[in-house]
């Protein structure tokens, strides 16, 4: 018998190990360089078990995708429980959970490089991009009675703004000039 006969089999654990290469080689060599034979290759896992998991390219980037929105949410949800402000109370979340995506060597720089590649992505498949634009109205929707003032829009577009500079490395922003922004941010989403 083989050695993978003889392997215990652990499909959340492989999934989550062909996710995480996939993101390393997109992040090293770009999205293109993802293809099925380098993630099953750089895993360790033989092709016709990335298969079972990733039937294609775009379902692992889809996979990668649920991954990460679901860490994200997870990660707001918990930033909302804990604000007892109601008004702004999700784009303060929004900003909290953004803000240290750009910070390349701290807690969380694992998931700060799948987002790099998940944001890398979706500006490059329309299919993700439909996704992120519904969970950006799912959320939206679910906050209109507390986050829908033009200067909550503001702050989480200021996210997204910091977050994309952050990726692009395009912005030399120091940590006290970087501290500032999130602090007037911060004050504008009571407002």
């Amino acid at each position: 018998m083989s050695l993978a006969h003889h392997r215990l089999k652990r499909p959340r654990l492989v999934r989550q190990q062909l996710l995480e290469v996939a993101a390393r080689l997109s992040l090293e060599n770009g999205v293109a360089s993802v293809t099925l034979d380098a993630v099953s290759q750089a895993a360790g896992v033989s092709k016709g078990g990335l298969l079972h998991h990733f039937p294609s390219k775009m379902a692992l980037l889809d996979g990668l995708f649920e991954d990460l929105t679901s860490k994200f949410d997870h990660a707001i949800d918990e930033e909302v429980r804990n604000d007892p402000v109601a008004h702004g109370r999700f784009s303060r979340a929004y900003l909290s959970v953004v803000f240290p995506l750009g910070d390349e060597t701290g807690q969380g720089h694992e998931e700060a490089q799948g987002w790099r590649v998940l944001t890398i992505a979706l500006l490059a498949e329309p299919v993700l991009r439909d996704r992120w634009r519904q969970w950006v109205g799912d959320r939206a929707d679910e906050f209109v009675g507390t986050d829908s003032s033009t200067n909550c829009l503001l702050v989480r577009m200021a996210a997204d703004g910091l977050w994309l500079a952050d990726i692009l490395h395009s912005h030399d922003i120091g940590e006290e000039e970087r501290m500032a922004l999130f602090s007037n941010l911060k004050t504008l989403s009571f407002q």
